[in-house]
């Protein structure tokens, strides 16, 4: 989780101004987080409750969910997500969307679930929302069976056949060839493939954020997808870029990773992401 808010951060610079290389200084003054932040800490502390008081429902989430983009209206969410979060109804009706919405906020999701179905099942729920188009259900569930094998220690092949297979995504294309052609796309069906090639050429943490980034397109999203998958891939986060985090953070949003990293290690998870805890 704390990968994909980090990618968010790095990548925000970028998205409307992109940067196809990789010797980019990584945090800056401009750097922030967007609405790929708000919706993965809205998920994160919709499982926190409804763990804690069984209460894990769609309607449940919709309404964490809006709650949270209320609280924080000025980051760029999607003109249909705006409207979505606008409506006077306390559960407005998903609106057929396969933006790439569907795949930034997921992550906690991965993280959480221990098996692939109850993981799959949760990514329908936090999903349908408001990208019940089956390329919006699709991309979500890429990204949360990527994550259930990299947690189940899969080597990358496995992780690129995997995905390959059941999704059918092209993985064939590697980043030098995205970089000289990408052009800015939302859409699930084109940066979840994208985002899941960074993952894979990286060496690293830092290099898979690297990667996501000079990519080019919808660099935020593209590089908290990448993030995700490479804090549970490498289970290695530099201290330094979670000072970085900590200090763009607000108290509440750093409260939900702190309260999620310590129900991940009560459930005797390897805390990938436990140096936040510190």
């Amino acid at each position: 989780m704390i990968g994909a808010i980090i990618g968010d951060i790095v990548g925000s610079r970028f998205e409307f101004d992109n940067y196809r290389a990789t010797d980019f200084e990584f945090f800056t003054e401009e750097s922030t987080f967007t609405d790929d932040t708000v919706c993965t800490i809205a998920v994160a502390h919709w499982i926190l409750v409804s763990s804690e008081r069984g209460v894990t429902s769609a309607d449940r989430f919709a309404t964490t969910l809006k709650e949270w983009c209320i609280k924080y209206p000025d980051e760029s969410y999607g003109t249909r997500f705006s409207q979505w979060i606008a409506s006077p109804k306390d559960l407005p009706e998903p609106y057929n969307s396969f933006g790439n919405g569907a795949a930034m906020r997921i992550s906690p999701v991965g993280d959480y679930f221990t098996f692939l179905e109850d993981a799959l099942q949760y990514s329908d729920m936090v999903t349908g929302v408001t990208h019940n188009h089956p390329e919006g259900l699709k991309g979500a569930r890429a990204v949360v069976e990527a994550l259930s094998l990299a947690r189940k220690g899969a080597r990358k092949q496995e992780i690129k056949s995997t995905i390959e297979r059941t999704y059918r995504y092209d993985l064939s294309a590697g980043c030098e060839t995205i970089r000289a052609h990408n052009q800015f796309d939302e859409t699930c069906q084109v940066t979840v493939p994208q985002a899941i090639v960074a993952f894979l050429e990286s060496r690293d943490f830092e290099d898979a954020i690297r990667l996501a980034v000079s990519i080019g397109g919808d660099s935020d999203t593209i590089a908290a997808i990448t993030g995700g998958l490479a804090e549970v891939y490498y289970k290695e986060v530099p201290p330094a870029f979670i000072h970085e985090v900590k200090a763009r953070l607000p108290e509440e949003m750093q409260e939900v990773l702190r309260d999620f990293y310590r129900k991940l290690s009560s459930n005797d998870e390897e805390t990938f992401g436990g140096v936040f805890l510190t």
